[in-house]
């Protein structure tokens, strides 16, 4: 981090007029994206604010214009050392000097800091939850003008979040100890009601102006994978997307160990991150992620919160989370420049196990007495039923995740998996009976698995053992592929015909509704029990449906198609943004972003003003970069 900034460190809020010189000046845009206005006309109002918006709607710049007029410094509360470092690099590169306080500084370093700070050196410090409180920060934000507290990733407020962190829990209580309240925002990607809810209570956000520009992120393709080889299905993926950089996550660290091997061994530039790995080498393979130089990260989910990478095509999940939550979120760092992306998640019934393992054996809620844990836990199992529904669905996958969080749409987005595929109504009346009576005849006593190895008729050790073939329904479903079965199956819990117990055995329960399966008189007025099912298709060469589908959205969704020509200029000004990041010792995105250097290729600026006109040029980069681009657009090749 440079600590020391350039000798020009006058007030900015006597360098810009208002919202939209600092829009353009600082960070090179006409205009503001959807919610952006608002939610800074109400900062900069006085009032408190809570901003919800999908991954890539600009958060971060709603609070960094109001931060460059107000008199006094905001500060960032942020939840990780990553978010903070890239944030803080983001704004240098664009002319404003601001600091981050946290672990990863030296002492010195820290303190030298909170010299230049307590000078006014800089308009926005990033801080650590935790740091809040120390003794040296509170020494210096007592004799501060502190102009806004903003709470980045606000969801982490909340036990019912899926990051709970009880350092968040504080942030109030810093708060109460200024001289003086300052604004206080707050802003996330993503949030069920509750968590909203939450987090205006926690925070004690007063009258507070609250936007939700909605979670849907129409440039991302969705599509959900059960394959008998995981890695292969991965691997095939990778081969039809060379060069495209992206991230595969994996539930386990076992995992992230064992996919990143193989794939550097079939030749595929790949690192890895989790959390059992040394600081040291966490933070150098991330830079290499981010840097370029490894165009595949394997990660756990304890890597990406906050990265800002723009350029990351896919990401692909080598396993369900255990939340749609997490799913969303990290789904939501593929994408992030507005252009079409993939998201694909690869499921095995193993996830549903290995993930009731982490939630029976978290140890994240121990600050909390036991009742709670367990409503914790409750809570975490049925949104672990949740986000396995989403596994099973054949309706619209974006519109499942969107009335997740309380949005509602016309059930067809056109551009998921399951839009893109055909699909025939069958008539599983027969099937459903079966599975249903099967459960009431063994006293609902086991699982998913029993259950289908029993009508259709398997010989297992196990079935002699619970003696599964005396069973009314042993074997009546014989005929019908057990993959199909287990379709069925899916489906009628997804319908709350069925039920599974959450706790460690998952066993098949009754449910009100499975009466309308047993009684003749009732299924009758009830009508058949049909479900949708994908029509059986011919493979064609080049990979699956899903592949061949998803390739095709991601070069004609909204996406800017460039000549032959401006495709190699496209890539001498990659090359050329390469070096400039290794000069300035930072992430090639943080210099321009790939949209910008596609609008290069289409606008063909000849001069610096012309350039100006480029959607993420502002005067500090155009400064620093612009002839050097200027030039390279200029040349012949």
């Amino acid at each position: 981090m440079s600590i020391s900034p350039d000798k020009d460190s006058g007030k900015y809020s006597d360098k810009y007029s208002d919202k939209y010189q600092v829009l353009k000046q600082v960070f090179g845009y006409d205009g503001f994206r959807p919610g952006q206005e608002a939610l800074i006309d109400s900062i900069l109002e006085g009032r408190d604010t809570l901003g919800i918006m999908p991954t890539g709607a600009g958060k971060s710049m709603i609070y960094q214009i109001p931060a460059l007029l107000m008199e006094g410094i905001t500060l960032v509360v942020s939840p990780l050392i990553s978010l903070m470092k890239d944030q803080v690099e983001g704004l240098n590169q664009a002319g404003v000097h601001a600091a981050y306080l946290n672990s990863s500084l030296t002492a010195g370093q820290y303190f030298k800091a909170l010299e230049y700070a307590r000078g006014g050196r800089y308009p926005i410090i990033y801080v650590a939850p935790e740091r809040l409180l120390t003794d040296s920060f509170l020494s210096f934000a007592m004799e501060a003008r502190i102009a806004m507290v903003a709470v980045d990733e606000a969801h982490c407020v909340s036990q019912w979040g899926q990051d709970f962190r009880p350092g968040y829990l504080r942030i109030t209580e810093f708060i109460d100890r200024l001289p003086v309240r300052p604004v206080v925002s707050a802003f996330t990607a993503t949030a069920t009601a509750q968590v909203r809810d939450d987090m205006i209570k926690i925070l004690r956000l007063q009258n507070p102006a609250v936007t939700t520009t909605g979670f849907d992120r129409s440039n991302l393709y969705f599509g959900v994978m059960a394959p008998k080889d995981r890695y292969g299905a991965v691997r095939n993926y990778l081969e039809t997307h060379p060069g495209s950089s992206g991230i595969v996550y994996c539930l386990t660290r076992k995992n992230v160990e064992e996919v990143c091997e193989r794939l550097r061994a079939d030749g595929f530039s790949a690192t890895r991150y989790h959390a059992g790995l040394s600081d040291e080498e966490r933070r150098r393979n991330q830079e290499d992620f981010l840097y370029d130089r490894a165009r595949i990260m394997v990660a756990s989910n304890a890597f990406g919160m906050g990265i800002d990478k723009s350029n990351v095509r896919f990401v692909l999940h080598y396993g369900m989370p255990k939340n749609l939550e997490s799913y969303y979120q990290e789904a939501g760092r593929a994408g992030r420049d507005g252009e079409p992306a993939e998201c694909i998640l690869y499921y095995s019934g193993q996830d549903v196990i290995t993930n009731q393992f982490f939630i029976d054996n978290n140890q994240d809620n121990q600050e909390l007495d036991e009742k709670t844990r367990e409503l914790v836990r409750q809570r975490d199992r049925e949104r672990l039923r949740r986000m396995t529904f989403y596994c099973f669905t054949n309706e619209c996958l974006r519109e499942y995740i969107l009335r997740y969080f309380g949005e509602y749409g016309s059930n067809y987005c056109g551009s998921c998996q399951n839009c893109m595929t055909q699909f025939e109504t069958v008539d599983v009346t027969a099937e459903a009976r079966a599975l249903a009576g099967c459960v009431a005849a063994c006293r609902k006593r086991y699982g998913v698995n029993v259950i289908l190895d029993t009508v259709h008729g398997a010989k297992t050790a196990k079935i002699r053992q619970y003696r599964m073939e005396e069973n009314p329904q042993y074997g009546v479903l014989a005929k019908t592929p057990l993959f199909r079965l287990r379709q069925i199956m899916n489906e009628l819990m997804l319908r709350e015909y069925l039920t599974v117990t959450s706790d460690e055995y998952a066993i098949v329960r009754l449910t009100e509704k499975t009466a309308v399966l047993l009684d003749e008189e009732q299924l009758a007025a009830h009508g058949p029990v049909t479900m949708k099912m994908a029509k059986e298709q011919e493979k064609a060469p080049g990979g699956s449906k899903e592949t061949r589908g998803s390739r095709k959205k991601l070069k004609t969704a909204g996406s800017v198609v460039l000549t032959e020509e401006e495709e190699q200029l496209f890539e001498r000004l990659r090359s050329l943004r390469a070096e400039l990041a290794r000069e300035e010792k930072v992430p090639p995105y943080i210099v321009f972003s790939d949209k910008t250097l596609v609008f290069m290729c289409r606008q063909r600026p000849k001069t610096l003003e012309e350039m100006l006109e480029v959607p993420g040029i502002g005067g500090h980069k155009l400064e620093k970069y612009g002839r050097r681009f200027l030039e390279e657009l200029c040349r012949r090749p």
